[in-house]
């Protein structure tokens, strides 16, 4: 079994930033890809950014040039930095790993954390 343990949501101020982490259990299995997503209620999840084992990554057009993703294959950890952050960014945060065990890939999700952007 593999659990994905998030962290780093709250209440900000518009403008302002916060980092999220997500961190993997030990297990046997190998991790893949890593991202985040974000759910407002009575929207769909959408994809917020994407970081490959290698590195390469991939952002939505609403947060791009504000959000970061990076990991730490060591700590089998994914990160997002938020700058300048607006009111629109306010949602569930949710990690998303692709764990590979064989010739098997496998998706687990965290348990969210949630963000909100107000003044």
């Amino acid at each position: 079994q593999v659990q994905l343990v998030e962290a780093g949501g709250g209440l900000v101020q518009p403008g302002g930033s916060l980092r999220l982490s997500c961190a993997a259990s030990k297990s046997i299995f190998s991790i893949d890809d890593m991202a985040w997503y974000r759910q407002d209620p009575g929207k769909q999840r959408e994809l917020v950014a994407a970081i490959t084992i290698g590195g390469s990554t991939n952002y939505a057009d609403s947060v791009k040039g504000r959000f970061t993703i990076s990991r730490d294959n060591a700590k089998n950890t994914v990160y997002l930095q938020m700058n300048s952050l607006k009111p629109e960014d306010t949602a569930v945060y949710y990690c998303y790993a692709v764990m590979k065990r064989g010739p098997g890939k496998y998706g687990y999700w965290g348990q969210g954390t949630q963000v909100t952007v107000s003044s």
